[in-house]
């Protein structure tokens, strides 16, 4: 006997076989590659095929979490962490022509004098802890912390502007597309809480001028970029019901509506599909998560006078009790923005008011980790996109001027998180203009802030449009003498 058959297609097949099929062919796509370039079969039931499930470091990591603090606008470095007393002496001389000439600049056109830190009590330096380290008295509470910090005074990078300069610190290029450092870590190493994202965003002032793409996943699937968490109205926007709409009702929506989504997946295999049934499932567990995350009422007195905190407001202390809470919750990259710190005018009011709003609370946030046990496992890193001239800028009165961009030093500061405390890495000249000792490129920040998480930046490669990138690009290397 003979049996007949009808062929049939690939997308009929698939879409008889139903949603066994679309998903089996989801747990399949998830779990093809990992960030180390092994596929599901290699990697074995120890490893998730989850997205955002935790996956396995290179090698024991010192740091599970991050809290990456970035001064939007590019603070004053050494009118905050590398006074110059032979800047301050020669302070309206006319600047070296030679040293004005090899730079390149925003604005300042012609030969500028040399600006020098104000000589008033409130301005000056003080050694600070049992390291010595020297920190501006505009912040007396950071000053109080001093031995959990590495200064990294010798800091350069290769953009001017802000924009170009905020997305080359934060994905190691300075154009939009490339994966911001906390993207790569999510979708490296995954995040220890479901019922958050692994990467959040908390933002104060206006949004930084090189815009969302400042957190965003580039050639990454989605599911790996920054979810920004709002202090007021809806945490995260769309995330509550519709008036009218019951949480069954809306579990039995996304679990309609994912169905689909799996058996398209199925047909197209397009990882943003995976993203979207992701998150789906995220978003509807976050409507009990996040809530209470960001219910700041539930902390004890001691802590809101620690911090300086005022639950119900957005400010810059709120997001730093914010970002402890994340961590303490599984949360992998915290990120937040200050924004303020640009000083083309005004240099020492405009720093001396940024300094007071965010000392308390930065240094609240290293005692409250340290005496709840993260600090340790949890790295903070104080950044900005580039330096300042140490030259004036505009107004022919010191007290009013400003200072011009300054790509070519600059000082970041880290803590925690298998770092050395209380020391000072890197130098600059007497004018605090060229670096003289030990340079740190943003790559080699990079490639550290990895190697501390447990990942070799050489190893950490996703391949896009026919080669392998990376966080580092082509360099990048660790700066061993700040590592515990």
């Amino acid at each position: 006997m003979h049996l007949q058959t009808t062929p049939i297609g690939r997308r009929t097949l698939l879409q008889r076989g139903g949603l066994g099929i679309g998903a089996y062919a989801l747990a399949e796509m998830l779990g093809q590659e990992n960030a180390f370039g092994s596929d599901v079969k290699q990697r074995g039931l120890d490893q998730p095929t989850g997205p955002l499930n935790v996956k396995s470091p290179h090698f024991p990591a010192k740091a599970k979490s991050v809290i990456y603090l970035h001064m939007v606008g590019a603070p004053s470095h050494l009118d905050l962490f590398d006074l110059k007393p032979e800047l301050q002496k020669r302070s309206g001389e006319d600047c070296p022509e030679d040293l004005f000439k090899s730079g390149k600049f925003a604005f300042v056109r012609s030969l500028p004098k040399l600006l020098g830190t104000p000589n008033e009590k409130e301005y000056q330096f003080t050694a600070s802890g049992d390291s010595g380290l020297p920190i501006s008295n505009l912040m007396p509470h950071l000053q109080s912390v001093a031995d959990e910090i590495t200064m990294i005074k010798s800091m350069h990078t290769e953009e001017f502007n802000h924009g170009p300069a905020q997305m080359f610190m934060l994905s190691g290029f300075g154009r939009f597309g490339r994966p911001s450092i906390g993207s790569w870590l999510n979708y490296g190493l995954g995040t220890e809480n479901q019922d958050l994202p692994g990467f959040v965003v908390l933002i104060t002032g206006n949004v930084l001028g090189a815009g969302s793409p400042a957190w965003g996943s580039g050639f990454l699937p989605s599911v790996y970029q920054g979810v920004e968490f709002r202090s007021k109205g809806d945490p995260v926007l769309f995330l509550s019901n519709p008036k009218g709409v019951q949480p069954e009702s809306r579990k039995q929506i996304i679990d309609t509506v994912n169905q689909l989504n799996q058996v398209q997946l199925a047909d197209v295999s397009d990882p943003e599909i995976a993203t979207r049934i992701s998150q789906y499932e995220l978003a509807y567990r976050m409507q009990t998560s996040v809530p209470e995350l960001m219910d700041l009422s539930r902390e004890p007195e001691s802590i809101h006078d620690l911090y300086g905190t005022q639950p119900g407001q957005t400010s810059f202390a709120n997001n730093c009790l914010l970002a402890r809470r994340l961590v303490e919750r599984g949360v992998r990259f915290v990120q937040l923005f200050d924004q303020g710190w640009d000083a083309h005018g005004n240099v020492f009011s405009g720093v001396k008011n940024k300094a007071k709003q965010v000392d308390q609370p930065i240094a609240a946030l290293l005692k409250d980790l340290r005496q709840r046990g993260l600090l340790d496992s949890t790295l903070v890193v104080w950044s900005t996109e580039f330096g300042r001239t140490p030259f004036a800028q505009g107004a022919k009165d010191e007290k009013k001027a400003g200072r011009d961009h300054h790509k070519d030093a600059f000082t970041v500061w880290v803590a925690g998180g298998g770092t050395k405390g209380g020391l000072s890495f890197g130098q600059t000249d007497d004018l605090g203009y060229t670096i003289t000792e030990n340079p740190v490129h943003v790559h080699d920040l990079n490639a550290t802030l990895l190697h501390l998480m447990g990942i070799n930046h050489e190893r950490l490669t996703f391949r896009f449009q026919g080669r392998q990138y990376r966080l580092t690009d082509i360099g990048g290397k660790l700066i061993k003498p700040i590592l515990a």
